[in-house]
């Protein structure tokens, strides 16, 4: 079991690494997380809801996705509150209180899922979730000690060097642990070092003989890595590779796209294979000084859809997306793109008559004529849709394969919005003609205003290239071949790394395989 010092300390990438390494020894494996905490989620083939991160862990070990690989999720929609969904399912909203009294339930549901799907397999990865000395939360644990001792794993402690204190993190962790969980720990894995790992040699032994342990492993930061993150803390300190936040610095011949950071985004994997794209800039921003002269703005999914639309407003960005949905239309160029909860804020309001997120009604963007209203019964199911031909330039037979996750119903607005000239369009239907995107196009017939409930719908290759280069053509930028999306590639290259780094001899040994 992977544990860290801290949140952020890279316990899910090293997961999804020792998963690909076990199973190329053809070993059976699969990933567990007992409870995660993620607005990243992810929606298997049979509708239910996961974290994205165990979607990855999985991927990696050549499994589909299984809620039993991460029992509970919650997805915060406030400061003290969260949608819990227990394997795969929302179970309701719940504040700290109210969860502490439910979690022996969540308890059993871990303890039934973990045995039904380590009876299926050789090997079970572990990993833990923030860390296990925070003593205030000790006696509700059900993700680090406590499923370690359930589960009767070795733990591998990480700490990431690259923030700094490591060290002291290690140390004050194991002194922090009761005596049977620093029994527990078998080693410990410094994470994200830059340099030269020799002039650790005397930090390294000290610290081996304060506490006992050996190090397991010194591995290297691992630059634009293109998988996607378990949750939003690096998107929302600009650390994810291929985003940024400075206008000034950005490329020119490059494609300029801005996403506002919203407070409660979700599902920012959507942005990756944008990132991972050559000559693409993805600026996230929180400031109209920001903003710049982008060609596309993308407003991302929201877990809180209600206060995120009142958060644009009060950073006074509102106007700015306005603004640039005019230009696109007028001028017959750029493109502004609305998902999920980013498509129900183009409309024209959002009616939350149930407080599933903040309540009561309120306006939107105002931008396509479109309402929405939030449901009790929550959509949750992979999706394959057929785009408009005026968002992929003529290309035919153009599949977009990903997943929907959403309480929100919209529909047409029986009048025009007052900020609209052009018809609204339905451009994007699912394979049974339900739609699933509408949008406004220039007098040239290309989409320029559009949203959709897809999430995933940029990885498909073809498309994004689409876009990127309808982009490039009228900027008068370079057409490029664009760059494939490979999921399994970047597992390839992170196992890679990872097994150079770590003592994998010193593993196999505590796993009992060899």
């Amino acid at each position: 079991m992977f544990q860290g010092t801290s949140s952020n300390a890279g316990k899910s990438l090293l997961t999804a690494a020792l998963c690909r390494l076990l199973s190329r020894e053809g070993l059976r494996v699969a990933p567990f997380k007992a409870q995660n905490m993620s607005l990243n989620s992810f929606v298997t083939a049979d509708g239910g809801e996961m974290g994205r991160a165990q979607a990855i862990q999985a991927a990696a070990c050549g499994l589909d996705a299984d809620v039993r690989m991460n029992p509970v999720l919650l997805k915060p929609t406030s400061d003290t509150g969260s949608q819990v969904i227990v394997l795969g399912r929302p179970v309701g909203y719940m504040r700290v209180k109210a969860y502490f009294h439910y979690k022996p339930q969540a308890w059993k549901a871990v303890c039934r899922a973990y045995r039904s799907l380590a009876a299926e397999v050789d090997v079970m990865v572990l990993e833990g979730a923030g860390s296990p000395a925070e003593i205030n939360l000790r006696q509700h644990d059900i993700v680090n000690m406590r499923m370690a001792r359930y589960a009767g794993a070795k733990v591998a402690l990480v700490a990431d060097i690259d923030r700094g204190g490591a060290f002291a993190a290690l140390a004050g962790t194991m002194t922090l642990l009761s005596r049977t969980d620093r029994a527990r720990v078998a080693g410990f894995v410094l994470n994200k070092f830059r340099g030269d790992a020799s002039l650790l040699d005397t930090a390294l032994q000290t610290v081996s003989r304060r506490t006992g342990k050996p190090f397991l492993g010194i591995v290297p930061m691992l630059d634009n890595l293109c998988l996607p993150e378990e949750d939003s803390v690096n998107f929302k300190a600009g650390l994810t590779p291929g985003f940024c936040r400075d206008s000034t610095s950005v490329n020119t011949a490059c494609v300029d796209i801005v996403v506002p950071d919203l407070p409660h985004i979700s599902n920012a994997t959507d942005l990756d294979s944008l990132r991972a794209e050559s000559c693409v800039n993805v600026r996230i921003v929180r400031r109209p000084e920001q903003w710049g002269t982008p060609h596309m703005v993308i407003v991302p999914g929201s877990r809180n859809t209600v206060e995120d639309m009142r958060w644009l407003r009060t950073v006074n960005l509102e106007e700015r997306i306005r603004s640039f949905a005019s230009d696109c239309l007028e001028k017959g160029h750029g493109m502004l793109i609305g998902i999920c909860g980013g498509l129900q804020m183009l409309g024209t309001q959002i009616d939350d008559p149930l407080n599933l997120e903040s309540g009561g009604l309120e306006q939107a963007l105002g931008i396509l004529p479109l309402s929405t209203q939030l449901h009790a019964t929550k959509c949750l199911r992979r999706t394959t849709c057929i785009p408009d031909v005026s968002l992929v330039g003529g290309i035919k037979k153009v599949f977009l394969t990903g997943y929907e996750i959403h309480h929100g119903v919209t529909i047409m607005n029986k009048t025009p919005c007052r900020t609209s000239e052009t018809s609204l369009r339905e451009l994007l239907h699912d394979t049974d003609g339900r739609p699933l995107g509408w949008g406004q196009c220039d007098k040239q017939g290309c989409a320029r205003i559009w949203g959709t409930y897809l999430h995933g719908l940029f990885d498909t290759d073809v498309f994004r290239h689409e876009l990127l280069n309808t982009i490039r053509r009228e900027e008068g930028l370079p057409v490029m071949p664009g760059q494939p999306y490979k999921l399994g590639s970047e597992l390839d290259r992170l196992a890679d790394t990872v097994a150079s780094a770590l003592d994998m001899p010193a593993i196999f040994a505590l796993l009992g395989v060899g």
